[in-house]
């Protein structure tokens, strides 16, 4: 049913591209009822507008706090306009009929980015708001409610396209997003309060939002419908190529994630290649084309299509080096111009300038009928227990802590093999640990990469002595692993019979 809008109520915290819309209703004769700052934009627009405190018969009182909320406001939203008993009783009481509510609120998230103070950041928990969107989107029916400036210019076009009317369905669409806005508000609200008690409040509620939308051309498969929620430009620029697709996007985060966990180490150049999530190349080195090249070599076969990243500045002779594969993403915090042009070359190319890293503390998978939740995996070992037949050599031990490291960011049954900061042999995905040591050792000498000095990794602890036996006999000679298996000390009484190191980390990296 096709409604004309006879008066609106308008009070917003962001007046930009406010004014075009104020000018359109006052044109098509519509009376506008206002408060506070709003009232004086629209008055210094040359507009006629009503105070609310007309309505309510009260000024705005406790510094701010209560200026709408009076049943002159509510009942001018709220009155069902086919109700013979509701539009008596609003003549009754003197209450106007309010077609249009435009109001924003105020700038709660925001607040809390920008300080600590709790005080300030009470204050901006909007309470007049929220109470007057829920209000108008719940009589859809008869009002038009528009809850955010990104809706400025649908309603403005409205305006001028059909003369101040609206359908019911666009009525309910407005009302959609405005109840959208109203519930994200609300859980930025209980997740500030959840942070600030620091865990004393196990939640009965899964409460999380975020924004804004990204449409993607496909889910992981192209037969699935997929999106993205959340404000990617904080993390990265994209400077070249496609628009980035759901698997792009689990391996960019993948690629971050790892690159914060290097950073964590030492402040080396580190460069790594990821494949559908996994780490296949990664090495730390002095400068980011040695990087790159340690990098590709530990499994240059696997890099095709790959996300590739970095904490160094890509320079024009590494944009050559890489330029000589095919590869979906490249990840940098800068890029010469030289090596950008370069690089550029190619148009679906995906070019990423990293702004900031990730510092997500919890993580979510949709299973079953509800939502598991848990904590990020941080850190790397919370002991360093040598329990071999000889301690770690120092060489040993930066590489079994760069090894350890890498595991963690391989699907389970993980084993990484490292030799110099490089990772040289990898095995994930499998389901016997035994089989992801084959599948590493196969690699390492696929690429004819030998394994006297290389150290090995696994996510979880040894069930049996075979992979120690199986990895001594290739000629490893250090190893580390969480512990925790009752036949631990066969793991261990296989090392200290063949002098090898083992070091307990009392610390286990699933990834599934």
């Amino acid at each position: 049913m096709s409604k004309k809008i006879q008066s609106a109520l308008i009070s917003v915290f962001y007046k930009d591209g406010l004014d075009n819309i104020v000018k359109e209703l006052s044109a098509l004769g519509i009376t506008i009822y206002s408060t506070g700052g709003t009232q004086s934009f629209i008055e210094g627009l040359g507009i006629p507008v009503t105070p609310v405190e007309s309505l309510t018969s009260y000024p705005s009182i406790l510094g701010g706090r209560v200026k709408t909320l009076h049943p002159s406001v509510f009942g001018g939203i709220l009155g069902k306009r086919n109700d013979t008993t509701h539009l008596q009783e609003m003549k009754d009481f003197n209450i106007p009929e309010i077609d249009l509510v435009i109001v924003d609120l105020y700038p709660f998230e925001e607040t809390v980015a920008s300080t600590s103070e709790e005080k300030a950041i009470i204050e901006k928990i909007d309470i007049g708001g929220p109470s007057m969107i829920r209000a108008a989107a719940k009589n859809f029916s008869d009002v038009v409610v528009v809850a955010a400036k990104k809706d400025y210019i649908t309603l403005e076009n409205l305006l001028k396209e059909q003369k101040g009317e609206t359908t019911l369905e666009q009525r309910k669409l407005f009302a959609l997003k405005a109840f959208e806005v109203v519930g994200h508000y609300d859980v930025a609200i209980a997740k500030y309060f959840s942070q600030s008690l620091q865990g004393q409040h196990d939640s009965a509620y899964f409460l999380e939002s975020a924004t804004p939308s990204h449409s993607l051309r496909y889910a992981e498969n192209p037969h699935q419908a997929g999106r993205f929620y959340g404000p990617l430009e904080k993390l990265f620029s994209q400077l070249n190529g496609k628009e980035l697709s759901y698997n792009n996007l689990v391996d960019v985060d993948a690629a971050l994630q790892l690159i914060k966990d290097l950073n964590s180490l030492s402040d080396t150049i580190s460069f790594a290649i990821i494949k559908h999530s996994n780490v296949c190349g990664t090495a730390q080195r002095a400068t980011v084309d040695q990087a790159w090249e340690a990098a590709l070599a530990g499994d240059p076969e696997s890099a095709f299509g790959g996300v590739l990243v970095t904490n160094g500045t890509i320079n024009e002779a590494t944009a050559k080096a890489i330029n000589e594969i095919f590869f979906e993403v490249l990840i940098a915090p800068a890029f010469d111009e030289s090596a950008l042009q370069l690089l550029k070359s190619k148009k679906n190319r995906i070019l990423l300038q990293s702004l900031a890293l990730p510092d997500n503390r919890v993580q979510f998978k949709s299973i079953l009928n509800g939502v598991l939740i848990q904590q990020t995996d941080e850190g790397n070992y919370t002991e360093w227990k040598e329990t071999g037949g000889r301690d770690t050599t120092d060489t040993e031990k930066d590489d079994l802590v760069f090894a350890n490291l890498i595991c963690k960011h391989l699907k389970s049954n993980a084993i990484a093999l490292v030799k110099n900061r490089q990772l040289i042999g990898k095995g994930c995905g499998q389901t016997s640990r035994i089989d992801s040591l084959r599948q590493a050792i196969e690699k390492a000498r696929q690429f004819a990469v030998g394994l006297e000095g290389a150290v090995m990794a696994s996510d979880a602890f040894f069930p049996f002595d075979d992979c120690v036996k199986m990895g001594h006999e290739a000629g490893i000679a250090a190893y580390i692993q969480p512990g925790g298996s009752i036949r631990d000390n066969d793991s261990i009484n296989y090392c200290k019979a063949n002098n090898l190191a083992m070091v307990i980390t009392g610390m286990r990296h699933f990834r599934h």
